[in-house]
């Protein structure tokens, strides 16, 4: 200090002043240019269909005061005669903080554009739930590395080492997790592949479900008890799957027992009656009926018809009906199902004898 003349860090007042009111200028020129951009494009989206400029006004309205801010005094520290160590603290500052709202941008302009996506298609593909889901991890883990990589670079790292070692360290973090990212390429699997989308009716072994959610590591299934059953993705994909989704008729096998005193001209009459009876409902197309075998209590046949929609409901309507019209037309042709029988056969003697010590 030298009578009235004040310095700081080499600068004087005056210049000290200038770089204040540079910052403030640029921070405020900024904000006023981004309000307005963003105020233009927020009455154009309302009047356009276009979803490209609600991005825009998505990902310019995630634009930071800090980011102004560290902006403007970045400039305003162009005016001062400042050492080389802090001058380059400050640049390194400033492209750390632009390098983040770069990321911030990208990364909600992949939410937005992955949440509109998944909303169009949504209606047409239940699966874009899980794919859309899948795409928004793997863009956004891509893009914050590679932030984090030029972030580094800026602070002189030798990202090449680095990327190299984290090759090495990744091997064994991929052996120690190799469950997970099983799981996870199951995922991917899972989404590209399609044996099955969220809404799905499957059956995994002797499991049965609507498949309510598939995740990174685990689908979850909705049973018809109403529990949730949670399968890892490697595990399922490895099971057998039944999907009843895109089922477009439904095989019933069904088999039925006459009893042994039917005659035979009533064996043969009975395909035709069954065949009368299914050929009156709707949704059904008769296949065969056949007197199949002989078990130790009734003369055996089968029966095979289609239901020629998905619906389980329409399916046990049409079961009954066809029960209780079986059940009418056997019963009034005289026919009895047959039911379990046991006979016994006993010498006349040793019947004469039991009676005898009955009687005593």
């Amino acid at each position: 200090m030298t009578g009235f003349h004040y310095t700081l860090l080499g600068n004087d007042v005056t210049a000290w002043v200038v770089a204040v009111g540079i910052a403030v200028t640029v921070a405020a020129v900024l904000y006023a240019v981004n309000a307005m951009v963003l105020h233009r494009l927020r009455r154009m989206a309302v009047r356009t269909e276009t979803f490209l400029d609600d991005v825009a006004v998505t990902v310019l309205a995630a634009t930071t005061k800090l980011f102004m801010l560290v902006m403007g005094i970045y400039a305003g520290s162009q005016w001062l005669a400042l050492s080389p160590k802090l001058t380059m603290l400050l640049a390194h500052a400033a492209i750390v903080v632009l390098l983040l709202q770069v990321a911030r941008w990208g990364d909600v302009g992949i939410r937005n554009w992955l949440e509109h996506y998944g909303a169009r298609r949504s209606a047409q593909d239940a699966a874009s739930t899980t794919s859309t889901a899948a795409m928004g991890f793997v863009l956004r883990t891509v893009l914050w590395l590679v932030i984090v990589l030029m972030i580094l670079d800026n602070f002189g790292v030798n990202i090449t080492t680095l990327v190299a070692s984290l090759g090495i360290g990744g091997i064994a973090v991929a052996l120690a997790t190799q469950n997970i990212l099983g799981d996870l390429f199951s995922s991917l699997s899972i989404v590209l592949d399609k044996p099955f989308v969220v809404g799905d009716f499957i059956i995994v072994n002797d499991m049965l479900g609507t498949v309510e959610y598939v995740g990174l590591k685990t689908t979850r299934l909705r049973s018809l008890g109403g529990e949730q059953i949670v399968f890892s993705n490697t595990d399922l994909l490895k099971s057998r799957i039944r999907n009843y989704q895109h089922m477009e008729q439904r095989r019933v096998v069904f088999g039925f027992g006459a009893g042994y005193d039917t005659t035979a001209e009533q064996v043969l009459a009975i395909p035709a009656i069954v065949r009368d009876i299914v050929e009156a409902l709707p949704d059904v197309r008769f296949d065969r009926a056949h007197f199949k075998a002989y078990s130790p209590s009734s003369l055996d046949f089968e029966v095979v018809f289609y239901v020629t929609t998905p619906d389980y409901t329409v399916y046990m309507d049409r079961q009954q009906a066809i029960n209780v019209a079986l059940l009418q037309r056997l019963r009034a042709e005289g026919i009895a199902f047959g039911h379990p029988l046991q006979m016994v056969r006993v010498a006349e003697g040793e019947l004469l004898t039991a009676l005898e010590k009955c009687a005593a």
